[in-house]
């Protein structure tokens, strides 16, 4: 029988809706069957209208509710807000009684999210407060690269005081775990640096030195296939080239500025170490296109593609 992803319709005032239609429209028969979309029924039928598509919406969505709806296009809405986080409430909460089997989630915009009241840096966030876990970290996924995240959306002051050597370890952990599950026997992790030319033995920093090398250690001694602290300006490169299977980046745009510029229409969002599978869409709501049918839905099916990926490998093993 064949497993169910739920998709997310992200704010409603953004693409989103668009390209979860179109995602929906290029599935095949069985593919759709195994599909549930939360949202708003209204809103995905006037991004239907939008894109001048034939599908038939009804029996794959979980309607809820939005004020208004469908809103405007392209507008910054607290109720747009209130809505992205009660879709992704709904499929959580379905997830973690079975229903559906892991959640693919289109663009949220977190200015939105905030003014309706819901405090929170972004999805990665939101899902561990939500599911009550005590850490969660991001995995960005293409062919040739994939990179996990120490820190995300902090400031970099911030992202440098969270580089511990017990974070960095848990986050080369967690990557390591990640990449058996979906097939590596043992993955080669690099992990950057956090300091130009790792420090240069300490004329730029000794953080390299005192927090991150000592995480390396350990995991080599655990048996992970661990390498670095390795400098920034290279390890990426080495990676995209074959060397290694996965990079630990310090913080948020060491990690995404390379992603970004080799996959940014195919890199998939993964939230790794949650009880709940996720994955998701790596841009944001684009309002300056939202509502105009010319959102590209390329990204929504690399993520819809690795979330039945997981999927099928959980069913695997049971």
């Amino acid at each position: 029988m064949s497993r169910i992803i739920g998709i997310t319709m992200g704010d409603p005032c953004g693409v989103g809706p668009e390209i979860t239609v179109r995602a929906l429209a290029d599935m095949s028969d069985v593919d759709r069957a195994a599909t549930r979309i939360y949202g708003n029924l209204a809103t995905l039928q006037a991004a239907r209208a939008a894109l001048g598509l034939p599908v038939d919406l009804a029996p794959f969505v979980i309607d809820l509710p939005v004020e208004g709806a469908p809103l405007a296009w392209g507008t910054l809405s607290p109720v747009a807000g209130d809505a992205a986080f009660r879709f992704i409430e709904k499929a959580v909460r379905d997830a973690e009684a079975g229903v559906i089997d892991c959640i693919v989630t289109a663009p949220i915009n977190k200015e939105a999210l905030n003014l309706a009241g819901h405090h929170y840096d972004g999805h990665t966030g939101m899902l561990r407060s939500l599911t009550g876990s005590s850490a969660a970290y991001m995995l960005l996924a293409s062919d040739r690269l994939k990179v996990i995240h120490v820190s995300t959306h902090v400031s970099l002051q911030e992202a440098i005081r969270r580089a511990t050597t017990e974070r960095v370890l848990a986050t080369i952990r967690a990557g390591d775990r990640h990449l058996k599950r979906i097939g590596y026997e043992r993955p080669r992790i690099a992990i950057a640096g956090i300091n130009p030319h790792c420090g240069e033995n300490g004329l730029f920093g000794t953080e390299d030195d005192d927090q991150i090398a000592p995480a390396v250690a350990a995991a080599r001694t655990e048996g992970i296939d661990a390498y670095g602290p390795i400098s920034a300006d290279t390890v990426f490169h080495r990676a995209y080239s074959g060397a290694f299977d996965l990079v630990v980046a310090q913080y948020h745009d060491q990690g995404h500025i390379p992603i970004k510029l080799v996959a940014f229409d195919t890199a998939v969002n993964v939230s790794v170490d949650l009880p709940i599978d996720r994955t998701s869409v790596d841009h944001g709501t684009a309002f300056d296109i939202a509502g105009k049918g010319i959102a590209n839905h390329g990204n929504m099916l690399s993520a819809i593609a690795y979330a039945r990926k997981l999927v099928a490998g959980r069913a695997g093993k049971e």
